[in-house]
């Protein structure tokens, strides 16, 4: 998945780089930065930053990751937060995501993993941290291929922006056109403030599959339309290209090209669902489409709900939807 965010321990992750969020001087600190340092061998990790010291905010620079399971550790510094420079805190947020980005790349890394930058002892806020780091890496992979992981202990770090939790529950409350799936989506809200009590947990919710395996061709030929048929003849009559489409469904290109070339192959609910979203296809569209893959969405299914919502008000910010999916314990849209 191009991009996603994920409840684990970053020191632990299977990915080229991770990335520090660092002191100007690359000195070892507490929190993330400390834990990165003492799994890598906080001697050797701090004498490769030594030689690379001091870094100005907004800069990054890569160290080997030594004993971590990262190739390398990206040292990025984000700003310390202040409400009166908070246009300049943002510059310089933005600048360390894209820093570290280019780093990764220019050292031919496949896949990053970043905490959220400045979020703990530098005091920015939560979701204004969470919008700088998911439009800074949302227009990065605009450009490039690479996997991005942003990676938080427990999803209560990810809070759902209050504005958009407002918003949702205006449109509940006024009951808007998406009829059915108002009740699974208020009791789910209700429970996000208390992580115990939402049932699902996100690190078994991401194992879900993404993909079914392909189906016999003698079972395929029995459907109405196969799901890639279908899937290209939306792409045409929206106007689209596939690069826009496996992009804002947030879908790695080697899956979809998989999905797109290969008879009878049929991708998981949630990568289905995604390029509904994608393509920005009505409630009765993402049904025809869904129903290719041999899905349905219910309002009684609280992942269902959630996707049906956004897709009935006409909103397909896939990052804004799957704000309200990890919060609620869900898999993510993608794959």
């Amino acid at each position: 998945m191009p991009f996603s965010i994920v409840c684990q321990d970053i020191t632990t992750m299977q990915v080229d780089a991770i990335v520090n969020a660092a002191n100007t001087a690359l000195r070892m600190g507490g929190g993330v930065c400390g834990a990165i340092f003492r799994a890598a061998g906080a001697k050797q990790l701090q004498a490769a930053c030594d030689r690379l010291a001091p870094i100005r905010t907004g800069e990054a620079v890569l160290t080997p990751g030594f004993a971590l399971p990262a190739k390398y550790v990206i040292h990025a510094a984000g700003p310390i937060y202040r409400e009166e420079e908070r246009e300049l805190c943002g510059r310089q947020l933005r600048a360390a995501y894209n820093n570290a980005l280019r780093l990764a790349v220019e050292h031919g890394c496949g896949s990053i993993a970043f905490p959220l930058i400045s979020s703990g002892i530098y005091g920015y806020p939560k979701e204004e941290a969470l919008r700088v780091a998911v439009s800074s890496i949302r227009e990065f992979l605009s450009e490039h291929d690479i996997d991005v992981f942003l990676a938080v202990l427990d999803r209560s770090a990810i809070p759902v922006r209050k504005e958009l939790r407002d918003e949702i529950q205006r449109c509940i409350d006024a009951q808007e056109p998406w009829q059915g799936f108002q009740k699974t989506l208020r009791e789910a809200l209700s429970r996000t403030d208390s992580p115990a009590k939402s049932g699902l947990h996100l690190e078994d919710a991401l194992m879900a599959p993404m993909c079914a395996p392909a189906l016999p061709d003698d079972v395929a030929a029995k459907l109405d339309e196969p799901f890639s048929r279908a899937l290209l003849r939306l792409i045409d009559e929206k106007g689209m290209t596939d690069v826009e489409v496996y992009k804002r469904a947030n879908l790695d290109r080697r899956l979809f090209s998989k999905i797109r070339s290969i008879k009878g192959y049929l991708p998981g609910k949630r990568t289905a669902v995604a390029l509904a979203v994608a393509l920005r296809l009505s409630l009765d569209e993402t049904d025809d489409l869904l129903r290719c893959a041999g899905y349905a969405l219910s309002s009684a299914v609280l992942f269902d709900a959630i996707v049906g919502f956004f897709i009935a008000g006409g909103r397909y910010d896939i990052d804004e939807i799957n704000e309200v999916l990890l919060a609620c314990g869900q898999p993510l849209l993608g794959g």
